[in-house]
This record gives C-alpha cells, sequence and structure tokens, in this order.
C-alpha cells in the first residue's frame, strides 16, 4: 500500500473520529470524498484496485447491514456509509486485514461499553429487570458509541500490523 494512500486515510479518520465523538454525528462529505478518492485510484492503480466484485464486497455488506442496523436503531447511516465508502479506498489485498482488526476493535470497544453501562446502570438494570421492564433495559443500553473513533483504532492497528 503506497504510504500517501494510508496517510490519506489516517488524516481523514483522525478528522471524523474527533467529529463523530464530539458532535454524534458524521457528515456524507466524507462519503463523497471517500467515493471521489476511490474514483481516482481506480484509474490510478488499477493493480491496487481492481474493477470487480470482489473490490465491492465489504462496500456492499456494510450498506446492507448498516441499512438493517440504522433501522433497529443501533447504528447511525452516517456511520454505515461512511465506513463503506472507506473500504473503497483501503487496496483490496488489504481489506480483509482491516476488517480483522475492525471486528477486533468493535468487539473489544462494544465490551467496553456494554461493562460500562452495567456498571454506570446497575440500579436501574437490577430495579428493570426485577419488574421485567424490557423499555428500561433498552434505556440503559440502547445509548450509541461514535462509530468513527472504533474504526480509527482499527486502521491504526492495521498501520502498525504493516509496518512490522
Amino acid at each position: 500500500m503506497p504510504i500517501a494512500i494510508y496517510l490519506f486515510i489516517f488524516i481523514e479518520l483522525c478528522f471524523v473520529a474527533y467529529l463523530d465523538f464530539k458532535y454524534k454525528k458524521i457528515k456524507n462529505i466524507w462519503s463523497v470524498l471517500n467515493l471521489l478518492i476511490a474514483l481516482i485510484l481506480f484509474f490510478a492503480y488499477p493493480d491496487l484496485y481492481p474493477f470487480g466484485i470482489e473490490m465491492f464486497q465489504f462496500t456492499l455488506v456494510f450498506l446492507l447491514v448498516g441499512f438493517v442496523l440504522f433501522m433497529l436503531k443501533v447504528m447511525g447511516g452516517g456511520d454505515s456509509k461512511f465506513l463503506a465508502t472507506v473500504f473503497l479506498v483501503i487496496p483490496l489485498k488489504q481489506q480483509d486485514i482491516v476488517f480483522y482488526n475492525l471486528l477486533i476493535s468493535t468487539i473489544i470497544i462494544g465490551g467496553i461499553v456494554f461493562v460500562n453501562n452495567i456498571i454506570v446502570y446497575r440500579r436501574e438494570l437490577y430495579k428493570s429487570i426485577k419488574n421485567m421492564d424490557v423499555e428500561g433495559i433498552k434505556k440503559c443500553f440502547g445509548k450509541k458509541f461514535p462509530y468513527a473513533p472504533v474504526i480509527l483504532l482499527a486502521w491504526v492497528w492495521f498501520g502498525w500490523t504493516i509496518m512490522m
């Protein structure tokens, strides 16, 4: 992977992670930027970005799963669109590694948030479980967390692994 591509994605993720953490929203302009960059990369580096279904597999899955998670109010629409377009900018041969890092990062951060919610809302959870109040339980776990910082963590981890 050319270092310029890695650095572009890293810098973009720093901005998006900060904005997502601060405002809990990812604007569509970031996804549009990724689409434009991907279009340029498809022509500039056809060996790294082959135009075929395998290049779009993660993007399509993220869009479909992201839509379902958005409808269930688990994930924001901007998160799934941004994630889908980030994978268009990642060279095909590195997509599996980045996906693995993203999966592990999501499990770790999600687990930390889950345990934190149990600790912080333990009294409310106890009452809700005792009263079989499903809505009360949902309120304790229904808080969305910004996902762009998780993507950034996975990207930094990826960068560390390719440097080794």
